[in-house]
């Protein structure tokens, strides 16, 4: 029986870290915030205090959190409890800046680092049907095949070296597809209400069509009904885009979508929706 820490218990920690007590693993888990984990007591996961209880006796670590510091910080706060050879699958949306960071303080603390960004929003995580992009060595993937299965419906495993980022690289040119797809879909219903028409118009005309996909069709339902339950916040989404375009910078290729659906994200979270999902960039147009 693996035994798997999870650092990180929000919108998507909180659902793999369940998957993995219903694989029948045993799981300790750690949140910032004691009240975002402490449901997950009730599935059979333990609550650790600390990052180092939580670590402690692991055979593998899972970390995600929001962003390349929180996961340097847990996982420095964990060092009390690590201990050489444990494989850390870091998969939480880093940014490729981040990676090299994070595979040096694996390295300090011997564990065996895997990039592994998941591509998959909540209800994928809820359903263990996350797409896993993983890097890393073939010593570590035995340890986390039963992991990986608990969580996702297939891993890609794109090479051998964590800290080259190979998973974190893949994850910024995939996010960057949905996140520019809501913000055209927002975009498309906006327009449609500011000339004055019912935005559901769009959605019928779509509907059936060459254009027509599972995509649009939650994403416009979301706005129509304005149910904005988040699968993907659109704090998150902000974040993502300077992550993207970052990685853009750093390879010399010019986006213009994304970057321009960063600036509708930031108008929406000022506009005070930055914790709905990221369907909610509609409000970013009026």
């Amino acid at each position: 029986m693996s035994a798997v820490a999870v650092l990180g218990t929000g919108l998507m920690g909180a659902p793999m870290a369940r998957n993995l007590v219903r694989s029948g693993m045993q799981v300790k888990v750690w949140n910032r915030s004691r009240d975002k984990a402490q449901p997950l007591e009730a599935d059979g996961a333990v609550v650790a205090g600390s990052p180092a209880e939580a670590v402690e006796g692991a055979d593998v670590i899972v970390t995600m959190l929001s962003d390349g510091d929180a996961v340097h910080d847990a996982v420095s706060g964990a060092a009390a409890g690590l201990r050489p050879g444990q494989v850390w699958a870091q998969m939480s949306t880093v940014g490729i800046e981040a990676v090299g960071r994070l595979a040096a303080l694996a390295d300090d603390h011997g564990l065996t680092f895997v990039d592994a960004p998941v591509q998959g929003t909540r209800q994928p995580a809820e359903q263990g049907k996350l797409v896993i992009l993983a890097a890393g060595p073939q010593a570590a993937r035995q340890a986390l095949e039963p992991v990986f299965g608990a969580l996702g419906q297939r891993t890609l495993w794109l090479g051998e070296d964590g800290a080259d980022g190979a998973g974190t690289k893949l994850k910024m040119a995939t996010v960057s597809l949905g996140i520019s797809l809501t913000a055209v879909v927002a975009e498309a219903l906006s327009l449609a209400r500011g000339l004055g028409l019912d935005p559901d118009l769009v959605r019928q005309v779509v509907t059936g069509g060459p254009m027509d996909n599972a995509y649009f069709q939650a994403k416009s339902k979301a706005i129509l009904e304005g149910d904005f339950t988040p699968s993907f916040t659109v704090r998150n989404a902000e974040k993502d885009t300077r992550l993207i375009t970052a990685a853009a910078e750093s390879a010399g290729v010019s986006l213009d979508l994304v970057a321009a659906a960063g600036e509708r994200f930031r108008r929406a979270e000022a506009k005070g929706h930055g914790d709905e999902d990221m369907a909610a960039t509609y409000f970013a147009s009026f």
